[in-house]
């Protein structure tokens, strides 16, 4: 049974505050600080895009590996989208790299709205002829695409408007924006709450980080909940029978969380399947117990129970950090 994976990866309404020390520390070790991970595939190697831990003002990076174990960044660690160059001044949040008839583009967040920059390959540069972002009434931030066995598209994102809450819609095929009659909300923090969804009571409650695969004829969405500065921030997921749903939250969430991997703030991640079948979550972590930022990249074994089960499994014996040059 086929399934359709589109890479993604998400977001955070973030203003991360780290000492000296920390940065000088992180910045000479081996991690990777890529927040709102994604992984793109193509050819024979994967790429690794996300929010840049140390300036997200600036743009995205990437790093490259034939095996999700090994990683290097670009040469000079160069910047793949740079700010000047598309759509927004500051905020370059959670990338999503795609191809649609031939061409590879990037989808991201920056300057708390959506766009989608076109480049000649994984590395980009990606760049804007008209740097504009989608069109919206509110803010809106997350961006994920997914593209049905059908050959439509669709677009899931996150509205900044009392709370944040993911919306979808069917992505016009030109990318030009969404079809505004089909644009719904999927996920709330406030519609069939779970408890795991809003551990500190907060008034601005948050679902966020979409990533949308298929599995048989069933949907899956996974996404993250509390603010990305709790110790609780956490990964669940849902299920629908049509890509806009309606969507039912698992009865299993949190399938990744703190209690799971051991380490605080676990989420907003994406899928991935190497070249043998296998399927993972990558994903984001605070820096320690007692830090935030930068966050590190993580990544966990999953699987399907099977094609009729709406059932995620995750080994956590398989939870490792990212680093470069192993």
């Amino acid at each position: 049974m086929k399934i359709k994976l589109v890479i993604n990866v998400c977001c955070i309404l973030v203003t991360c505050f780290f000492d000296q020390s920390s940065l000088a520390q992180s910045q000479s070790d081996s991690s990777v600080y890529f927040a709102d991970p994604t992984i793109f595939q193509y050819r024979h190697n994967y790429y690794l895009y996300g929010t840049d831990g140390f300036n997200a003002d600036s743009g995205f990076r990437v790093a490259v590996s034939s095996d999700l174990i090994h990683w290097k960044k670009s040469s000079h660690d160069q910047r793949v989208l740079s700010r000047g160059e598309t759509f927004g001044t500051k905020g370059f949040w959670a990338p999503q790299v795609f191809k649609h008839h031939g061409k590879i583009y990037m989808a991201y967040t920056a300057s708390e709205h959506i766009a989608i920059a076109e480049g000649p390959g994984p590395k980009g540069p990606f760049r804007q002829k008209i740097r504009e972002a989608l069109s919206s009434p509110v803010k809106q931030i997350d961006p994920f695409i997914f593209k049905d066995d059908d050959g439509k598209l669709y677009l899931y994102f996150v509205h900044l408007q009392n709370g944040n809450r993911i919306w979808g819609a069917i992505l016009k095929n030109d990318l030009s924006g969404i079809d505004t009659t089909t644009s719904r909300e999927c996920i709330s923090a406030d519609v069939n709450p779970q408890s795991w969804e809003n551990t500190q009571s907060a008034n601005w409650t948050v679902t966020e980080g979409p990533t949308v695969v298929k599995r048989g004829k069933k949907y899956f969405m996974f996404y993250s909940a509390n603010d990305f500065r709790n110790p609780d921030y956490a990964v669940g997921y849902a299920t629908a029978d049509h890509p806009l749903g309606p969507w039912k939250k698992s009865e299993q969430n949190p399938i990744i969380s703190r209690q799971l991997t051991g380490v605080n703030g676990p989420g907003h991640g994406d899928i991935i399947a190497d070249n043998r079948g296998n399927f993972y979550y990558v994903f984001h972590t605070h820096y320690s117990n007692e830090k935030v930022a930068p966050r590190k990249t993580a990544m966990v074994k999953m699987w399907f129970s099977n094609k009729n089960s709406e059932e995620v499994k995750f080994d956590f014996s398989f939870f490792y950090f990212l680093k470069y040059g192993e």
